[in-house]
């Protein structure tokens, strides 16, 4: 089941394409010739150039082009490359950040991001960056009838650092695994499978919630399949338990071509997802809003719920690998 990668890193990503030869590298060879009297910049390898950009300590930036451009190619991802290069990324797309979250929810959502890009580097953060903007934009999808109806997310759909933390906390528990390398470097893939999961299950039950709440005819209780009213808390719907469905395949199929998982762990994702959305609903019907369950709300079952996910991503991936 683990993921091609290089044996020459403690824990391991995905390598990146070579880079083509630029003017500043060349100078960069210059200053730091290798040991050989015939020394020619030009005829050394694409993949010696790639290896010495990546290698440029973020000291011998002399401007802050350069020392962006070392954050976001610097690999393997060290801590200041992460932090560099999530702040340059959130600058550039704040107004988009603005619209879907608060001030503090984006706070919390750059330490969600620096640990993702310290993890599983540029293609696991831009993995996130997907999850953001569907679950963002199907929030919206027909707000003023939610707000009239009183189903609305608060403040128009924006997330505080609460619905942050509760969307991400098995992601970061992944990510933060994998940079310690727990389990060793062999276990490096399943970290990556748990963390692709646990946003896979996250954007599946926000869809599903979401167009359930916009254009489900006729939502029942999972738990007596008594029709109830939209937007009560363990209610399904066929039009969004069908957005949901599809909502995870295509995520899935985005972390594939991002390299976060094999065509296995493709699958494993889209399952896994749905498993733990069927407990979410089960959770939302027999705990929300009960006496003594005061304490379980929204945000608290969301974590149940990526935990689920990425769990039974992890087992499985362990036991069919």
């Amino acid at each position: 089941f683990p993921l091609p990668s290089s044996p020459s890193l403690p824990c391991p990503l995905a390598l990146p394409a070579p880079l083509p030869p630029s003017p500043s590298l060349l100078k960069l060879l210059q200053r730091h010739p290798p040991p050989t009297k015939s020394y020619n910049a030009r005829a050394f390898s694409q993949d010696r150039l790639s290896k010495l950009a990546m290698e440029t300590d973020v000291a011998g930036a002399t401007t802050i082009v350069e020392a962006v451009r070392w954050a976001l190619l610097q690999f393997p991802p060290t801590w200041a490359s992460s932090l560099l290069a999530n702040l340059t990324v959130f600058g550039l797309g704040f107004p988009v950040l603005q619209a879907g979250l608060t001030l503090p929810g984006i706070a919390a959502a750059y330490v969600l991001g620096t640990l993702t890009w310290k993890a599983f580097g540029v293609s696991g953060f831009f993995l996130v960056v997907c999850y953001f903007i569907a679950g963002t934009s199907v929030t919206r999808v027909k707000i003023k009838q939610k707000e009239k109806e009183g189903i609305a997310e608060k403040r128009s759909g924006k997330r505080g650092p609460a619905s942050v933390i509760g969307s991400g906390a098995a992601g970061s528990v992944c990510a933060v695994a994998a940079i310690a390398c727990l389990g060793g470097p062999a276990f490096i893939s399943f970290w990556r499978l748990g963390f692709a999961a646990s946003f896979c299950t996250k954007l599946s039950d926000t869809v599903s919630s979401e167009i359930g709440k916009a254009f489900g005819k006729t939502t029942y209780l999972v738990t007596t399949f008594k029709i109830v009213p939209r937007g009560t808390e363990g209610a399904i719907s066929i039009e969004g338990t069908f957005a949901g469905l599809i909502a995870s395949i295509l995520f899935s199929a985005c972390a594939y071509y991002l390299h976060q998982v094999n065509g296995l762990g493709t699958l494993i994702c889209v399952l896994a997802s749905q498993l733990a959305n069927v407990f979410e609903s089960y959770a939302g019907a027999f705990l929300q809003d009960k006496e003594g369950f005061e304490w379980v709300n929204n945000d608290v079952v969301n974590i149940m719920n990526v935990t689920i996910g990425a769990t039974l991503a992890i087992v499985s991936g362990q036991l069919i690998g």
